[in-house]
């Protein structure tokens, strides 16, 4: 996986603490665009790949939770389909929320990741740990990142991020052979 070569060592040292991985949805777990079919009704389109990531995270004890601004039918059952307990939706603002979801679960924020590309996502990756922009994020918001993706949101940039963790902690091998 060539977005995981030549890491720095801090990185590494910061994803390798996490157990609690937040993300976004709108244009991180997905492409950003909305869609309403002609009943109104919203649609979103997710990658599986990203889904195995977050799968894989969990069945590795990294805790995975949903923030986002939005309220949205298609999240909760994309969240209920990948087994994602902590889902926060119609968050105005997700610092808040962050904090208080780490408070629940006794975590510091330096265990903490958050995903994001835009905007309402800086202040929740200005206290996680290990803050993490999309490819096509914000420029503010990649300034403010840790680390950057190779992929765009909704295009296998989450699937990146678990990748890096699960990297970091030194469970890559282990994932391999089991797929062996």
């Amino acid at each position: 996986m060539p977005y995981l070569a030549n890491l720095p060592t801090d990185l590494l040292t910061r994803a390798a603490k996490i157990r609690l991985a937040v993300f976004d949805v709108d244009g991180t777990l997905t492409d950003g665009r909305l869609w309403y079919g002609e009943d109104g009704r919203e649609t979103k389109v997710f990658h599986v790949h990203d889904g195995l990531g977050l799968k894989r995270l969990q069945a590795n004890g990294v805790q995975v939770a949903i923030i986002t601004a939005r309220i949205s039918h298609p999240v909760a059952l994309r969240a209920e389909e990948l087994d994602i307990a902590h889902v926060y939706q119609g968050q105005g603002d997700k610092r808040i929320c962050l904090q208080q979801l780490l408070d629940a679960l006794h975590l510091a924020p330096e265990q903490a990741a958050f995903t994001g590309d835009d905007l309402p996502d800086l202040p929740p990756m200005r206290i996680a740990g290990l803050a993490v922009a999309v490819a096509n994020a914000h420029p503010w918001v990649a300034e403010a990142a840790h680390w950057q993706t190779a992929r765009s949101g909704g295009m296998g940039a989450v699937r990146e991020v678990c990748d890096l963790i699960l990297h970091a902690q030194g469970r890559s091998d282990a994932e391999r052979e089991r797929w062996q």
